[in-house]
């Protein structure tokens, strides 16, 4: 019962979010009518759709070194084409209808358990993928949010001005999963599950894929920016994690209207929000859209030829 209520009341912050969000975004727009992004979606070159489209592939890719590293982390083997597989499907799947747990986690129970994978060893590489997801992210961000401080729209009403804070909480998360990759060998019993950290190669091979899976995701939206935006791709980095952060936390479903706001509020001083939201249109429509589409065929296929 508490499970359940839990559930709603999450369900139904996300919706709240959503709600927020496209009020803000209309607000934004008010000026502006749908034959301006349309436009605006129209006036990206060509070359910049193609340079997106690559750039999702290679973080695609990327990604699939989540599963990799978790299995070995977990010391089984598995042919990497069906980890390849898996992973593709099941990061699609969970980036565009959110809820990663339950998305992700069920296409992966579904393939990896077909092949002889303890449901053991699944829970495991699929708490080890996810937490690896959220490791790049406070590496690169804090890194950034030390160094080249963001100032936070009022609008988001945080305590704090600038997200220097959040970046030196993140630094201190990552430093102190990496000592404890060194120092503490034996595993760690909580609520009755043995939880053991992985080794320090194994730990630092975590920072670098998952960094280089949002640094990539970035930059497919970055390409299709409008050109008279003056920001420098590190300057749009740190805003892309500032918005995509609010995003994931949100539960809403791909981040949509929260990931929009921040991204409108920080940068429509500088260029027209038209313009900026035809940009996340085919940002959206590169990186989350066309892989769902062959996700879905491939696990049509899958399902077809069991």
């Amino acid at each position: 019962m508490l499970n359940k209520l839990r559930i709603n009341l999450s369900s139904v912050f996300g919706l709240l979010l959503l709600v927020l969000s496209l009020w803000a975004i209309a607000n934004e727009l008010h000026e502006y009518n749908y034959h301006d992004v349309l436009k605006s979606l129209a006036a990206i070159p060509k070359s910049r759709l193609s340079c997106a489209i690559w750039l999702t592939a290679l973080g695609y890719l990327v990604m699939i070194g989540y599963d990799i590293l978790g299995f070995s982390y977990v010391s089984r083997s598995l042919a990497w084409n069906k980890i390849a597989l898996t992973n593709f499907i099941s990061s699609v799947f969970s980036n565009t209808i959110g809820f990663a747990l339950l998305t992700g986690s069920a296409i992966r129970y579904r393939f990896y358990a077909s092949w002889g994978v303890s449901a053991l060893a699944i829970a495991q590489v699929i708490a080890f993928a996810n937490f690896t997801f959220w490791l790049g992210m406070f590496a690169v961000a804090g890194f950034l949010f030390i160094t080249n401080p963001l100032k936070i729209p009022t609008q988001l009403h945080l305590p704090f001005t600038d997200v220097r804070p959040i970046g030196v909480t993140f630094i201190l998360l990552v430093a102190a999963y990496l000592l404890a990759s060194i120092l503490i060998k034996q595993p760690l019993t909580i609520r009755g599950q043995e939880f053991r950290f992985p080794s320090l190669k194994i730990s630092i091979a975590q920072i670098a894929v998952s960094s280089l899976d949002w640094i990539l995701a970035a930059a497919v939206l970055y390409v299709v920016l409008p050109n008279k935006i003056p920001l420098s791709f590190l300057d749009f980095l740190g805003i892309y994690l500032l918005a995509m952060f609010a995003g994931v936390i949100s539960n809403v479903p791909g981040g949509l209207g929260v990931f929009e706001t921040v991204i409108l509020l920080i940068l429509s001083s500088k260029v027209s929000a038209a313009a900026i939201l035809g940009s996340m249109l085919a940002y959206r429509g590169i990186y989350y859209f066309l892989p769902l589409l062959i996700a879905a065929a491939l696990l049509v296929l899958y399902e077809f030829k069991r």
